[in-house]
């Protein structure tokens, strides 16, 4: 049987998608279709079924993919394998949200780069979650962080980190509120006050008030900035209050440039994952960074 098309099939397979996967092959979805379609004649049996928006394997098409995938991604481990020991920099491509890829994954990553011999050249990019995962899906990307776990087979999700929420306010707002009110009286102590948020429809904030107060926020936002760091800036400056992840405002919490304006028993967490397109991880260059983030993220709690 033809490595090619077996190749191809199990990317049909894990994209569920002839386009899809004819775009992380390089090849037109003709080709593809023509290259499943010989692989059916061969086995005599068909493995997709074809439906308006994707295919969708058959039993027999399921039982050659968990038969034929593993082979396949340990023949491209020895192909990158040997790739390493003739180039010792292999480029990582990785994309995720801004604020926590530039304060989180790329200092931890950056130790992975350098004239080692071992080291890797990074490139970064930022997103939202979708277009994040998508761009992984289409192969411009190696790894990405995200806080959706994507669904299907073409990429594998592994959790990274859990995100705790604070909500803060400058050291005026404290005074103002007074001193545990907010855990006597709840969200009826925060009504009305202005919010610095990254979007007009409060994500953060919205997320925060059904967790610990099991109610809607009865704010607007005063500044809406699409930047988390941006967001504590402005909450620095007595614009309003904000919720923001624990690590992002921890130094500001420490200097009082920030207060904790509640502390609820259990604190509203958002869980990052790590998401490759499954069978990468046999290149090792991908592998070492996605071993590394897990490994560095055990140390960030």
């Amino acid at each position: 049987m033809d490595l090619a098309l077996l190749r191809t099939f199990v990317t049909v397979h894990r994209a569920g998608s002839f386009t899809r996967a004819a775009a992380l092959l390089g090849l037109s979805q003709p080709a593809v279709t023509s290259q499943i379609r010989t692989l059916e004649r061969q086995l005599g049996r068909p493995l997709f079924l074809r439906q308006a928006r994707g295919v969708t394997p058959t039993s027999i098409g399921d039982e050659l993919a968990h038969k034929a995938a593993p082979h396949l991604d340990a023949l491209v481990e020895i192909a990158e394998t040997g790739l390493d020991e003739q180039s010792s920099l292999r480029t990582l491509h990785l994309a995720g949200p801004p604020e926590f890829t530039a304060e989180r994954a790329l200092p931890a990553l950056a130790e992975l780069t350098g004239g080692d011999g071992q080291g890797l050249a990074l490139r970064a990019s930022f997103g939202k979650a979708e277009e994040t995962l998508e761009g992984l899906a289409a192969g411009h990307h190696d790894l990405a962080i995200t806080t959706a776990r994507p669904r299907g087979a073409l990429l594998t999700a592994t959790p990274l980190c859990d995100e705790e929420h604070v909500l803060v306010g400058a050291p005026r707002w404290a005074a103002r509120i007074g001193p545990g009110k907010v855990r006597r009286r709840g969200a009826h102590m925060l009504e009305n006050l202005p919010v610095v948020e990254v979007h007009e429809s409060l994500p953060f904030v919205s997320r925060y008030w059904a967790s610990v107060f099991d109610s809607r926020p009865a704010a607007s936002g005063t500044v809406v900035v699409p930047d988390l760091r941006a967001v504590l800036a402005c909450a620095i400056t007595g614009a309003g209050l904000a919720v923001l992840p624990r690590y992002l405002c921890a130094s500001a919490l420490g200097r009082g440039d920030v207060v904790a304006l509640h502390e609820p028993a259990v604190p509203p967490l958002r869980t990052y994952f790590l998401v490759v397109r499954t069978g990468t991880l046999a290149m090792p260059h991908i592998a070492r960074a996605h071993e590394w983030l897990l490994r560095s993220a055990a140390a960030w709690g």
